[in-house]
This record gives C-alpha cells, sequence and structure tokens, in this order.
C-alpha cells in the first residue's frame, strides 16, 4: 500500500519534521490526590501544609509536577509518596482541572485523583516540599467545610490553588457512591 499524503502532499515523516512544537504552547501538567478516610469520629482528609511558594502555609492537596517519561498516574504515585511518606494507594481518576489562573507560576492542567483509605492503616509524614502533612477531620457549618487538626481550623475555601473545587467534587462524588 502506497504511504499516504495529506492535504499539503506530505508523508507522515515529513510532516512531523516540519512540526513546530515552539508554535503550541503547551502548560505544566501536575496530579493531585483527595484521600478521604472514615471512622466513628468522622470524614477525613489527608492535607498538606505547602512549605515554599506559591501558597506558603497554606493547606493543599498533595500533588505536583509531571516528570518526562511519567504517566501522570506515576506522578500521583510519587508526588504523594514524596510529600507524605504514603504508597501502595491506587486512587481513581476524579478529573481534570484547567482553569486559567489556577496556579500563579503559569498555565497548568492537573489530573486530580481520589480514595477512600483506613485511616489508620495510612501514616502520613511531610516529606518534599511540604512542610506539614497530616489528617484533617472535615466539619460542616451549614454550607460551609472546614478542616479540624489539634484544635485549629481551617476553610475549605482558603485552600491553595483551586482545591477547594477540587475537594468539593471529590465530595460530591463519594456522596453520590454512599448513596448507591
Amino acid at each position: 500500500m502506497p504511504e499516504m499524503l495529506d492535504a499539503r502532499g506530505l508523508t507522515e515523516a515529513e510532516a512531523i519534521e516540519r512540526y513546530r512544537k515552539s508554535e503550541y504552547p503547551r502548560p505544566g501538567f501536575t496530579a493531585d490526590v483527595v484521600m478521604f478516610a472514615r471512622d466513628p469520629e468522622g470524614l477525613w482528609l489527608l492535607l498538606i501544609r505547602r512549605g515554599g511558594h506559591p501558597f506558603l502555609g497554606k493547606l493543599a492537596l498533595p500533588g505536583g509536577f509531571a516528570e518526562m517519561g511519567e504517566t501522570i498516574e506515576q506522578t500521583a504515585a510519587r508526588e504523594l509518596e514524596e510529600e507524605t511518606g504514603v504508597t501502595g494507594i491506587a486512587p481513581r481518576l476524579l478529573g481534570v482541572y484547567s482553569r486559567p489562573g489556577r496556579d500563579p507560576r503559569g498555565w497548568t492542567v492537573s489530573a486530580a485523583y481520589w480514595t477512600v483509605v483506613d485511616r489508620a492503616r495510612v501514616k502520613a509524614r511531610a516529606g518534599d516540599d511540604a512542610a506539614d502533612a497530616g489528617w484533617y477531620r472535615l466539619e460542616r457549618e451549614g454550607s460551609r467545610i472546614f478542616f479540624a487538626k489539634d484544635g485549629e481550623r481551617e476553610a475549605l475555601e482558603d485552600m491553595a490553588f483551586d482545591h477547594a473545587d477540587i475537594v468539593s467534587d471529590a465530595l460530591c462524588r463519594l456522596e453520590e457512591e454512599d448513596g448507591r
């Protein structure tokens, strides 16, 4: 079978050779992980406290940038381990988050994953660029959600990046699955 030519009369090899990547800006690609746990005390979420800019000191989901040659699933697992020490978790895809301006460092797109684990079996410790990592109990006051740990409370809407949106979506997914 003869090699197919495109509308410009080019073979695939010729088209690839003429392709100019620099004409097509690309976002940074990240992964974030929403990890819930339930016990008699309530619903918990594994969070980190950012140890660097942007959003220094803010609560965030474990996550970070993909490295060359890894899948985004590998990115999620690597970042979860680097920032919290947690391994052996197989989260499911929650969604893709791409709102312009979600990261002040530049254009980023994130694949967010979620899971529910046994909190007693998952011990977190801060690592990499996380100043702290741990389980936060979710508390609801009307339509507002707060995270509580060691007598301190922080509001969902005060999270870094667009992580409040990601957590809200994960909570909806959790509630949907609970209703089945």
